[in-house]
């Protein structure tokens, strides 16, 4: 299958490209590099350096391709950011995506995987979270792609597109060349692990007054190949789940100083910290129910264990001191 991956030159899209060459697809990634590596991306891939919402370098890919499916997710994703610039998460997160939409109704694309997030839920009035959970976002980033889940239902039903979005929690780990390598970087594991590599020289641990058992936030993590693997198995059964929603978590919590202490055991180092006031739309607890992903579409979690995680993500910040920057150390 000829695949479209949006933001694939990023995190978990990088990944998820390798996973869709290694199961025999063909891949085409469209990525502005605004977050995303150019390196992160195989030459097996064909890349398309700009933004997705560009309604002329769609149709070029589209004409130059055969496309078949698209994968998106490219997006912005801080979350304070968006409490403070709404603006700019309505326009990349919706706005874009209705143009992307479009583009494949012009040219007969009717399979989309859409890379949501577990913030549409907002604070949780129960968890584990399943997909029945209310959807209350507290942020704008959440409320973006929940509007965009939304607009998925009506295309489904007005035009016979089939999608499934996956609600994901904590995305974490590596993979031995693909890691985590933000530009703005706000996701805990990569931060306390340049300040073990000497680019930072302290972490922020934002809040310690939360009602959990050591104060501080608690998230579900789950491995990012994991997360990859999910959304190839989601185009295999797209004609039999034609417009569905999974959470995709490992169904444990692990709170910051949980993730300190795992990162201070994979590295031996102790990790200076401070702790600052809460941010912005911070829920206090998101851990994942996965039971409909698991019975529907046959994935599990592999990787279930944060020491795991962690040391994984370790491994290549370890080999990649400077990110995607430098060449890995021989």
């Amino acid at each position: 299958m000829k695949v479209l991956v949006t933001g694939g030159a990023g995190y978990i899209g990088s990944v998820c490209v390798e996973r869709l060459l290694a199961e025999g697809h063909s891949v085409v990634v469209i990525d502005n590099l605004q977050e995303g590596h150019q390196e992160a991306v195989t030459p097996e891939a064909a890349l398309y350096i700009g933004d997705y919402g560009n309604r002329h370098l769609l149709r070029k890919v589209f004409s130059e391709h055969a496309i078949e499916a698209v994968i998106h997710f490219a997006a912005e994703t801080t979350i304070a950011l968006s409490v403070t610039d709404p603006g700019r998460y309505f326009h990349n997160n919706l706005v874009s995506g209705i143009v992307l939409l479009d583009v494949m109704r012009e040219y007969g694309c009717e399979q989309f995987i859409f890379s949501s997030t577990a913030a549409i839920f907002g604070e949780p009035e129960y968890t584990p979270i399943d997909e029945k959970h209310r959807t209350v976002p507290v942020n704008a980033y959440g409320e973006s792609k929940l509007m965009f889940e939304k607009v998925l239902d009506w295309y489904h039903r007005a035009y016979g597109l089939k999608f499934n979005a996956f609600r994901y929690f904590n995305a974490a780990g590596a993979l031995a060349g693909l890691g985590e390598d933000h530009r703005h970087e706000s996701h805990l594991i990569p931060i306390i692990t340049q300040c073990v590599m000497g680019r930072r020289k302290k972490v922020q641990i934002f809040g310690n007054d939360y009602p959990t058992r050591d104060g501080t936030c608690i998230r579900d993590y789950v491995h990012v190949s994991d997360l990859a693997f999910a959304h190839v198995l989601a185009l295999n059964n797209l004609d039999k789940f034609p417009n569905s929603k999974y959470n995709l978590g490992n169904e444990r919590g692990y709170s910051n100083l949980d993730v300190m202490n795992a990162v201070e055991k994979a590295t031996g180092e102790k990790v200076p910290f401070e702790f600052a006031p809460r941010r912005a739309g911070d829920p206090a607890v998101l851990i994942a129910s996965s039971r409909l992903a698991r019975e529907e579409l046959g994935w599990r979690a592999r990787y279930d264990d944060l020491g795991v995680i962690v040391e994984s993500a370790w491994q290549w910040h370890k080999s990649h001191p400077n990110g995607y920057d430098e060449e890995p150390e021989k």
